[in-house]
């Protein structure tokens, strides 16, 4: 009998045991599995829209540099990298030959040169004579007859037309003499502008060939070390943006992969081109930018990243994009919440059918991404607010109404469960 007591006892007192700890018990587990969320604060400050894009360094002006001349060079005079000046001598082709053209023509010059006045000696003969007919006949007209007298006016005639032909050959080999010079003068190769010598393509005693194609010598960079331009390719969706902040002069800046821990933020948008490029379906267009080089850090061929600046506004209050993205599900939301999230489901199924929508619906459904939901804690469940935003950097969004004020705490997502 005392055993079976002492067992009711035992029993007892383990039954109050677990009655005391099922509630910790419970309410510790309860704790242990509970979803806990990330959150983040609605903040105050500066917010910038930007695109951004790639881009590659280019001078703003090339020159190519030819040979109007065919020959062996003989001297160089400049090379990669060097300044020059307009009208500097960069190269010599051998001018031999053309030296020996100039001679020719000087002499085959001369040449009609004295031609002209062995015409002008006849045809003063030619006149001398019809003047002598002329005075005899006058004196009596049988002294010469008429026969002889035409043939002294035709030979004058001749005489004259003999002359033009010779001053026409002089002419014509005047006009090879200049021709000669010139050639001769090319053989020099000048610099047609200041600039920069970005690439040689000739090398001493290679020898030119010009008659089919000009060679390319050479290729100046004009003003490299004052600016360059940054050709840079954007989609059309953005293109509109790009096109408002060069009315409203807005600054460009990037960066490039020589100089990583450098931002350049001079540049300016020059130009939008109307020349647009299809590749795989995406259609962008050229853009230009514009930025000074002084230091000559900005080198052709260099890859920018470019970010343009479309809009800054100064201390507004500011959402995290993370909390915009934030999708929860129907369990964790609070009842009364959960139609609009039966709502956003809907939004969300509409977008998927947008290519069958006119072009009024979805000039209305781009008003209204505008409207948005965000979320904060309020106990076990989640409460919806609804929200009006603006412009966008990579981490925040301006809020345009009152609905939310500063420090306020926004779910971003969960955290990760506790192994």
């Amino acid at each position: 009998m005392r055993s079976l007591i002492k067992w009711l006892i035992v029993l007892s007192v383990m039954v109050g045991i677990g009655v005391a700890g099922y509630n910790p018990a419970v309410k510790y587990w309860r704790e242990r599995t509970k979803i806990q969320y990330r959150s983040q604060k609605v903040t105050r400050g500066d917010i910038t829209l930007v695109v951004n894009a790639t881009g590659e360094v280019q001078p703003v002006q090339k020159v190519s540099i030819g040979s109007v001349v065919s020959g062996p060079v003989q001297k160089l005079h400049v090379d990669f990298n060097d300044p020059v000046k307009k009208d500097q001598i960069l190269a010599e082709i051998d001018p031999k030959l053309y030296d020996s053209a100039v001679l020719r023509d000087r002499a085959i010059l001369k040449t009609r040169e004295a031609e002209v006045e062995r015409a002008q000696a006849r045809l003063q003969q030619a006149i001398n004579s019809e003047k002598r007919a002329s005075d005899l006949q006058k004196i009596n007209s049988e002294f010469i007859s008429e026969t002889e007298l035409d043939e002294i006016v035709f030979t004058k005639a001749a005489q004259q037309a003999e002359l033009s032909v010779a001053q026409t050959n002089v002419e014509q080999a005047r006009a090879n003499l200049e021709n000669s010079l010139t050639n001769m003068g090319y053989t020099k190769i000048l610099a047609p502008v200041d600039g920069i010598i970005i690439d040689r393509k000739v090398d001493q005693g290679q020898t030119l060939a010009s008659q089919f194609q000009t060679p390319e010598l050479f290729v100046i960079a004009p003003d490299l070390d004052k600016k360059v331009n940054i050709f840079a390719s954007v989609d059309e969706a953005d293109i509109g943006l790009i096109r408002k902040a060069k009315d409203e002069g807005q600054p460009v800046r990037f960066t490039v992969d020589a100089y990583p821990n450098e931002i350049f933020e001079n540049g300016k948008i020059e130009q939008v081109r109307l020349a647009s490029t299809t590749e795989q379906n995406v259609v962008t267009y050229p853009v230009v930018v514009q930025t000074p080089n002084e230091s000559l850090k900005l080198l052709p061929g260099m890859t920018a990243n470019l970010s343009f600046q479309i809009e800054k506004k100064a201390d507004v209050i500011k959402i995290p994009n993370a909390a915009l993205r934030f999708y929860p599900e129907r369990a964790q939301v609070h009842p009364d919440d959960r139609a609009i999230l039966d709502g956003v489901s809907e939004e969300r199924s509409e977008d998927n059918v947008a290519s069958n929508q006119s072009a009024s619906e979805k000039f209305d459904a781009n008003q209204k991404r505008s409207e948005r939901y965000v979320w904060y804690q309020d106990g076990d469940f989640l409460r919806a607010i609804k929200v009006r935003i603006g412009i966008s950097d990579s981490r925040y969004t301006e809020l345009l109404d009152k609905s939310l004020e500063v420090d306020k705490e926004l779910v971003i997502g969960e955290k990760p469960k506790e192994q």
